[in-house]
């Protein structure tokens, strides 16, 4: 089996080029472009040669360029017990992530639809996980309710698969989206209390 060129000598020195293949491509993502590894190469300063030793196709370097948000909670140190309040503090975060990183995050969706695409790899649900994280106290006064899937739920009305329908399709101000994405993940909140409470 042949080892990746990364993983042969001057380990740090090799870190840095990818490193800086990485964010080159994300700043021309960012600048509304669709890079090919050479243009990530050119804007980095790297020959061509060495880019495609790192990245042999535009799809793995797009893939690398998505964003790496590895926080396990989007709460902050002390949050609220209330539920409501803290899925309106993690809905508030989610949705400046996704604005932040909305050209990265198309190009992830973009990607993720394309025939054969390494779905898991590009799109990692990590979203579901913090909005379970704000629920978490469901787990305890409303055993009945079944967290994982009114996540899943508020997951499906956000997130930049929702950016993309409000802003392209309806029409709206990406403020107005961000703000039409929260007002939907409270719903859907009040809904599932509403539902259980009154079976």
């Amino acid at each position: 089996m042949s080892v990746p060129y990364e993983q042969t000598g001057r380990h740090r020195q090799k870190a840095r080029t990818r490193a800086a293949l990485v964010e080159a491509a994300r700043r021309l993502l960012a600048d509304g472009a669709d890079p090919a590894v050479e243009d990530a190469a050119a804007a980095a300063g790297i020959s061509r040669t060495t880019a495609y030793r790192y990245f042999p196709n535009q799809y793995a370097l797009l893939a690398a360029a998505h964003p790496q948000i590895e926080q396990a909670s989007l709460l902050p140190a002390d949050p609220p017990a209330d539920p409501v309040a803290r899925l309106d503090l993690v809905m508030a975060a989610f949705t400046q992530l996704t604005l932040d990183w909305e050209p990265q995050l198309r190009t992830s969706l973009r990607l993720s639809l394309q025939p054969g695409a390494a779905q898991p790899h590009l799109r990692g649900g990590r979203a579901i996980g913090w909005i379970e994280d704000a629920l978490v106290p469901l787990r305890d006064t409303h055993p009945g309710l079944d967290v994982h899937r009114l996540a899943v739920a508020i997951r499906s009305a956000t997130g930049i698969e929702s950016l993309v329908w409000l802003t392209d399709i309806a029409g709206l101000t990406h403020r107005q989206a961000a703000d039409t994405m929260r007002r939907s993940a409270r719903a859907l909140l009040s809904a599932a209390l509403d539902e259980h409470t009154h079976p």
